[in-house]
């Protein structure tokens, strides 16, 4: 029986395009609160566009295309996105963020997954981002061959101890992509486009309602759930992911990557020469590799 297919150690998700209702008042929030550096892209098919960076780096984490009345997410959520996650170098990053949070007043939720401590912010459109640290991987938990995950309260003492004297200064240098998470329907389905087709493998499995998956051994690059089932899909009326990044290290991987997808049922299409493959619920992921990025 043949191997099945096993996305290169080196993969990652490399960023997000989201369709937003007002740029003024996400970049407000991107730019102004979190700090990321924002470029102005100009308008393309009549949509205000603007990428964000973190300082000194070329790589955007995030595109913002601006649609005037698209609707909010509701705090129940649409299928799509759940949240794209942040992955800051340092505790103590993640301590300054909490601090700066609390003496801006922005509600900030808090947990700790014992592979990580994360925080969740909700921007302009409702669209949840969460910053997070990892713990190093020789603390991470496996039991039964999985990597055991939790939800508990973080420790705040702790991360402002981390924090130090120093202000929060915006995103540092060395913050990253690091995963993305979606509300599905069926986590069966889930499996076949997201591990069967594109190769990552199943980290967590027994979390409720949810499965997780990664290249490399990480914790997760792709999180799936249904505590939104029965929700509507997203649609281009509606504040959305419009796409996210799989980055794989060379061309010839993007378009075995691509054959395969295709081969598996799923449409595949392409644009501005990069393949984007799109899952049961429409979520559209682009195959690129570190040079067209």
């Amino acid at each position: 029986m043949a191997q099945p297919f096993v996305l290169p150690a080196s993969t990652y998700v490399g960023g997000v395009t989201l369709q937003v209702a007002d740029l003024s008042k996400s970049l407000d929030f991107y730019q102004r609160f979190l700090g990321f550096d924002a470029r102005d892209l100009g308008v393309t098919a009549g949509a205000r566009i603007a990428a964000l960076t973190i300082r000194g780096a070329a790589r955007e984490l995030v595109r913002l295309s601006e649609r005037s009345g698209v609707r909010r997410v509701p705090l129940r959520g649409r299928l799509g996105l759940y949240h794209f996650a942040i992955l800051l170098p340092a505790r103590g990053d993640l301590g300054r963020l909490f601090r700066h949070a609390a003496l801006s007043g922005v509600h900030a939720g808090a947990a700790d997954h014992l592979f990580s401590e994360a925080l969740y912010l909700t921007d302009p459109d409702g669209i949840t981002v969460e910053v997070y640290r990892d713990r190093p991987r020789q603390d991470w938990v496996m039991r039964h061959g999985e990597l055991v995950a939790t939800s508990d309260p973080l420790d705040a003492d702790g991360l402002i101890d981390a924090a130090g004297s120093e202000p929060w200064s915006g995103l540092p240098v060395g913050t990253t992509m690091g995963h993305v998470h979606f509300y599905v329907s069926d986590l069966d389905e889930a499996r076949r486009f997201y591990v069967a087709a594109l190769g990552f493998e199943t980290t967590i499995r027994t979390f409720p309602g949810a499965l997780f998956v990664s290249a490399g051994g990480y914790h997760h690059h792709v999180g799936l759930n249904i505590w939104a089932a029965g929700a509507p899909v997203a649609t281009d009326a509606d504040a959305r992911l419009i796409h996210w990044d799989l980055v794989v290290p060379d061309r010839g991987t993007a378009d075995d990557l691509a054959g395969r997808v295709a081969e598996a049922g799923y449409a595949i299409d392409e644009t501005d020469g990069v393949a984007v493959a799109r899952d049961p619920w429409g979520i559209a992921v682009r195959l690129r590799t570190p040079d067209v990025e």
